[in-house]
């Protein structure tokens, strides 16, 4: 299933294109628009990245890069720095807490073998990818928060919050995420989301370093923990640590003393105490709301739409961050390859299988692990689970996590 026909779209590392060249704004300044604004340096695009914050900064937790992100970071000259801040994992559990029996188990294949999972803190990612731009000359216009667009002449002006405007651009790329001011995109919020945290990886825990673990209880109840390697200024090993939770409980959880949180979670996995008790403070936790939805055509006159600005899942597959680093290169790729009209339809072309397969294996997925449902539990304990490490379904689960199910650069 990993051997798809891939789209040629071969990325010029020259400035030897002609008649391709535009003015090109890049809105966000997240891990897409970095990665985009990164390969597009070194094509005769002029381009100019705009963020909303006095300076840079990256919003959340831990996260994982799968294989297929980890080679577009390689391609952009942003891996090596990533690895020597990430964690590599190499397994991916889960268990159901009250019965000890394991329900979720996916390998990326042999510790030897080329694959893995990188665990790693937003922050350190971003500082990757923008120690990765500013060396290759990108520019970013800080302190810049879009409002909004106009379309005149085949040119988009920006629209400031101050009201200001800006010049008028060949091309808009949103790379703005969930909360985009650009995109039309009306994405269904999910009944769950997590609070998340950043805690130190403490000495003598029975836990590995090398693998993402969680507890269930049914579908309601989730925690787990992520190896995250450590933040840019330090050496200290972290991990995330997030518990499934209802959105509309978040007022209630936050209005309830920490401690009737911190038995609960210890309750449902005591292994995990020791990272539980570092948390002191409610606002140590932070709520993450999950929306899908999927833009049927990511693209308009002179704008167009990645990362969750385009389409947006649970992370319960932990392609999110992929999902973006896919979207920078292969549209990179095409505007370096063909002009505006040619480029936006072959991006799309390029990218609309794989979004849409990983969008739909989210969505069916997610409810087993995060819903009040009784029945799908049901049918993950006792179907999915004793299938998953038997051949062949070991082998669609492992491609599935990775990335590679289908190509991501399809024709």
């Amino acid at each position: 299933m990993t051997d798809a026909k891939q789209v040629a779209l071969p990325y010029n590392t020259t400035n030897e294109i002609s008649g391709f060249e535009m003015k090109i704004a890049i809105v966000g300044c997240g891990i897409g628009g970095l990665a985009v604004a990164g390969f597009l340096s070194d094509s005769p695009h002029e381009i100019t990245l705009y963020d909303q914050f006095e300076s840079p900064a990256p919003v959340g937790s831990g996260l994982v890069i799968q294989p297929v992100g980890l080679r577009v970071l390689e391609k952009l000259g942003a891996a090596q720095q990533a690895h020597a801040k990430g964690a590599k994992s190499y397994r991916m559990m889960g268990y159901e807490a009250s019965t000890k029996r394991k329900v979720l188990d996916v390998s990326y294949g042999p510790r030897s073998g080329p694959d893995f999972g990188l665990g790693i803190h937003r922050t350190s990612l971003f500082d990757a990818l923008l120690s990765t731009c500013t060396a290759k000359g990108v520019q970013i216009t800080n302190a810049h928060e879009i409002t909004g667009s106009t379309l005149a002449d085949n040119k988009r002006t920006l629209t400031f919050a101050d009201s200001t405007k800006s010049a008028p651009y060949d091309l808009v790329i949103d790379a703005s995420g969930a909360g985009s001011p650009l995109s039309p995109l009306k994405s269904k919020t999910l009944p769950y989301g997590a609070i998340w945290g950043t805690v130190n990886w403490p000495d003598g825990t029975e836990l590995r370093y090398d693998r993402l673990e969680q507890r269930y209880r049914h579908a309601s109840n989730m925690i787990g923990i992520l190896p995250v390697g450590s933040l840019p200024d330090s050496n200290t090993p972290k991990a995330a640590l997030f518990w499934s939770l209802p959105q509309h409980k978040y007022t209630l959880w936050r209005d309830t003393p920490l401690d009737h949180w911190k038995t609960e979670a210890k309750a449902l996995w005591p292994a995990l105490a020791p990272f539980v008790d570092q948390i002191k403070t409610h606002d140590e936790m932070t709520m993450a709301s999950y929306t899908h939805g999927t833009m049927r055509i990511p693209y308009s006159d002179a704008l167009v739409h990645i990362g969750d600005a385009a389409h947006r899942a649970s992370p319960q597959l932990g392609q999110g961050a992929n999902m973006a680093l896919l979207d920078a290169y292969a549209l990179a790729q095409c505007l370096q390859e063909y002009p505006l009209k040619q480029a936006l339809p072959t991006y799309h072309k390029a990218r609309k299988r794989h979004i849409n397969l990983y969008q739909a294996m989210s969505w069916a997925f997610t409810p087993m692990y995060q819903s009040n449902s009784r029945i799908l539990p049901l049918i993950r304990n006792l179907l999915l689970a004793p299938t998953s490490t038997i051949w062949p379904v070991s082998s669609i689960l492992t491609s599935l996590v990775k990335g590679t199910m289908v190509s991501p650069h399809q024709e």
